[in-house]
C-alpha cells in the first residue's frame, strides 16, 4: 500500500513515510492509492472478534510496511481497559428521541474524554515505529493546532514519548474553560502549550505555514529534528478513525439492531471533516453506508458546500458552545475532493489555491452530483443545541455534550426532511462535562450558575446524577504550567525559541 499527495500525485511514499512526515512537502495531504475491499466473509470474521481484533485487521491492510508484531504492539498498548474504562473503547448506547431510535457511538471514554483519544492513543506508537523505519535517529517535533480536543489528546498521547517534542497552539478565546485547563496543566517534559490571538483557522494556517517553510525545516534538520503532525492532516490520525465505524457496524449486527448487509446512515458533528471522512473511507472498503449526515453549528460552511458545491470561507466567524466545530477551513475536505475528482492532483491543487487566494472555490457539476447523492448537510445554532440537550435528557435520561447535540438535532432535521428511517449511528464526540456551563444551562436553565468551572461540574453532577469522568475530576486541584500567548505572525518564532533554535 502506497500513498500519494493530494496536490502532487508524483510524490509516492510508504505508510511509515506518510505518518512520520505528516504532510507533503507541497502542502498536500497523503492519501492511499487504493482501498482494501471487505466482502461478507470479511465482516463475518470481524463480527467474531473484539475492537482490538478489528483494529489489527484494518491497520494491517493499510500499513503494509509494518510487521504483524508491530501492529499488534501498537494496538495492545493503545486500547487498554485502563485507558478506556472497558474492553470496548467505542461502545454503542441505544436511546430514543421523539420515537426515533438513536444509536449513539460514544467515542469519549479515553483519558481526555474526547473522540480524539481513539486516534491519539495509538498515533505515538505508529509514529515512533515510522521514525525508526524512515528517519532513524531523528527527533520528531509535533506541531498541533487545536480547537480544543485535539490539543489535550495529543499532549496526553505524546507526553514523555522518546524522541518527540510536542507544541500545541489554541485560540485564546476559542476553547472551553475545561479544555484550556486540560491543556495548561499537562504533564510531561517534552510538551509545550501556547495560546494565539486569533481563531482556530488562524492557528491551523499558521502551523501549515511553518511546516512548509524551507528555512525552518532546514534549521530542524541541522539539529537532527523533523516536523510531524498530530492533527487529522496526518494519515496516522485518520486511519484509526476508520476502525470505529467498522466496529460500530459489527456491534449493531451482533446486538440484533441490523442484519449483516443492511445499510446504515452515519451522523457526524464535524468542523475539520476528518471524522466524517473516515466513515466515507470505510464505505469505500465495503461498509454499507446509505447517507453521510454532516452536522455543523452556526459556522455552517460545510452545510452550504454540500448543498451548493461552493466552498466559501468569506463569512462571519462565530464563537459557539460547540467550539471544536468553530472552523471555516475544513482541511480534510481536500482528501474527499481528490477522490471525487478522479484522483486529480491538478484539479485539487487548483481548488486549494483558489481557497488561499480568493477564500472560495466551486467544484464541478459531476462532483456536486456525487456529494448531493451521498451527503446531507445541516446545522443548528446554540439555542437549538441547548434545546436538544434538554429534550434528550428529559425524554431518555441521556446527557450529551454540545457537539453530540448538534449531530442529534441535524439527524432530526434529516429524518423530518427525507422520511429516511435507515438505522443511524450518531458519533458522540465528547463528555458533557467538558462543556459543563452550556450543558448545565440546557438541563437546568433556572438554576443559579456557579462561578467556577469545577463548581459547574459538581452542580451538573448533582442535578443529573451522571458520573463525572475520572480524568476530568482529577484536574480540579491541578496547577497550570503554561500561560503563553502569541500573535499569529509570531508562531514561527515561538516554535524556534521553544526548541532552542532561535
Amino acid at each position: 500500500m502506497l500513498y500519494n499527495s493530494t496536490q502532487n500525485a508524483a510524490e509516492v511514499v510508504s505508510s511509515a513515510q506518510a505518518i512520520a512526515q505528516g504532510i507533503s512537502k507541497d502542502g498536500g495531504l497523503f492519501v492511499p492509492q487504493e482501498f482494501p475491499k471487505y466482502d461478507e466473509n470479511t465482516f463475518k470474521a470481524l463480527l467474531k472478534t473484539d475492537y482490538k481484533g478489528r483494529a489489527k485487521k484494518v491497520f494491517s491492510d493499510y500499513l503494509t510496511d509494518f510487521t504483524e508484531e508491530e501492529i499488534n504492539d501498537c494496538v495492545e498498548k493503545a486500547y487498554t481497559s485502563a485507558k478506556f474504562g472497558g474492553e470496548n473503547p467505542a461502545p454503542l448506547t441505544f436511546c430514543n428521541l421523539d420515537g426515533k431510535a438513536l444509536n449513539i457511538l460514544e467515542l469519549w471514554h479515553g483519558p481526555t474524554c474526547a473522540f480524539k483519544d481513539m486516534a491519539l492513543q495509538i498515533l505515538p506508537h505508529l509514529l515512533t515505529k515510522s521514525l525508526k523505519k524512515t528517519y532513524d535517529g531523528k527527533d520528531a517535533v509535533i506541531l498541533v493546532a487545536t480547537s480544543g480536543d485535539t490539543g489535550k489528546a495529543a499532549l496526553e498521547g505524546f507526553k514523555d514519548v522518546d524522541h518527540t517534542k510536542i507544541l500545541v497552539f489554541y485560540p485564546v478565546d476559542g476553547v472551553s474553560p475545561m479544555q484550556k485547563h486540560q491543556m495548561n496543566t499537562q504533564e510531561g517534559a517534552n510538551v509545550n502549550v501556547c495560546a494565539i490571538k486569533g481563531n482556530f483557522d488562524d492557528a491551523q494556517t499558521g502551523v501549515k505555514r511553518i511546516f512548509t517553510t524551507p528555512e525552518v525545516s532546514e534549521k530542524l534538520a541541522e539539529n537532527n529534528m523533523l516536523f510531524s503532525s498530530a492533527n487529522s492532516i496526518n494519515w496516522g490520525r485518520l486511519l484509526p478513525q476508520i476502525v470505529y465505524y467498522i466496529s460500530a457496524y459489527c456491534d449493531m449486527v451482533n446486538s440484533g439492531k441490523i442484519a449483516l448487509g443492511d445499510k446504515i446512515n452515519v451522523v457526524v458533528p464535524t468542523g475539520n471533516f476528518g471524522n466524517i471522512l473516515a466513515s466515507y473511507y470505510a464505505s469505500l472498503m465495503g461498509l454499507p453506508i446509505n447517507k453521510f449526515i454532516c452536522a455543523s453549528n452556526s459556522n455552517n460552511v460545510l452545510t452550504d458546500f454540500i448543498r451548493t458545491g461552493v466552498y466559501d470561507k468569506n463569512r462571519n466567524f462565530y464563537t459557539t458552545i460547540s467550539p471544536s466545530m468553530d472552523i471555516l477551513v475544513s482541511s480534510n475536505l481536500e482528501r474527499l475532493l481528490y477522490k471525487l475528482s478522479g484522483n486529480s492532483d491538478e484539479t485539487t491543487r487548483d481548488w486549494m489555491n483558489k481557497l488561499k487566494s480568493e477564500g472560495k472555490y466551486e467544484v464541478t457539476d459531476e462532483v456536486k452530483a456525487v456529494i448531493k447523492d451521498k451527503f446531507f448537510g445541516g446545522y443548528c445554532d446554540d439555542v437549538q443545541t441547548k434545546a436538544t440537550i434538554s429534550k434528550l435528557f428529559e425524554q431518555d435520561n441521556y446527557l450529551c455534550d454540545t457537539h453530540t447535540a448538534v449531530a442529534v438535532n441535524v439527524y432530526e432535521q434529516y429524518v423530518n426532511e427525507t422520511g429516511d428511517n435507515t438505522p443511524a449511528v450518531i458519533a458522540s464526540t465528547a463528555s458533557p462535562y467538558k462543556f459543563s456551563k452550556a450543558v448545565l444551562q440546557a438541563v437546568a436553565p433556572e438554576a443559579e450558575l456557579p462561578e467556577t468551572e469545577f463548581e459547574m461540574v459538581d452542580k451538573l453532577n448533582e442535578i443529573t446524577g451522571t458520573a463525572v469522568p475520572a480524568p476530568l475530576a482529577g484536574l480540579k486541584n491541578k496547577t497550570s504550567r503554561f500561560s503563553d500567548v502569541t500573535e499569529v505572525d509570531k508562531m514561527q518564532d515561538y516554535v524556534l525559541k521553544a526548541l532552542g533554535l532561535e
